[in-house]
């Protein structure tokens, strides 16, 4: 079985005004532009007396090499969603109001192919291959990819932060 070593893990919230589109198309496009796969696994939508319950879930990867791959989950769910008119620019728009959270976690995998599976002697050569010939190059990817989720992380709290900056009618 491949091996999975989680790397990061962060939380994203926010509460007020965003715009859903944007916010998703930026998280998207974000992930897209650094070279990963994204899988959508789930997206369902509640309507309630306070608003939309939505949430949605994906799968993200990248081969490094034929031995290791970046894989991530990234899970929203926004809470009270209401579409909102806003002025920006001196113009009206509409936008929502709730509270999103984003949830990212990131994952080394090694092995993904599944090369060194099957019997006790290669899982053993593969836990000496891990542990003293390709150390170093397993510290340098978890930190790389510690690096660029952190950065994932702060780039989507920085444009929620901006897009809930609006003066509201």
């Amino acid at each position: 079985m491949a091996e999975r070593d989680k790397i990061f893990e962060s939380k994203v919230v926010h509460s007020g005004i965003f715009d859903f589109k944007e916010t998703y198309a930026f998280a998207y496009s974000w992930l897209i532009d650094e070279g990963y796969e994204v899988r959508e696994k789930k997206y369902s939508e509640k309507v309630k007396v306070d608003g939309k319950e939505v949430e949605i879930s994906w799968e993200v990867w990248r081969k490094i090499s034929d031995y290791f791959k970046f894989y991530a989950t990234v899970k929203w769910r926004i809470l009270r969603m209401n579409s909102v008119e806003v002025e920006k620019n001196g113009v009206k728009v509409k936008l929502n109001k709730g509270q999103p959270e984003i949830k990212i976690q990131a994952y080394l995998e090694r092995d993904y192919e599944k090369k060194w599976e099957g019997r006790a002697f290669r899982k053993f050569l593969r836990g000496l291959y891990d542990k003293y010939i390709i150390k170093h190059r397993i510290d340098q990817y978890e930190e790389k990819l510690f690096k660029e989720f952190d950065e994932y992380a702060t780039q989507l709290k920085s444009f929620l932060t901006l897009e809930g900056k609006h003066e509201s009618f």
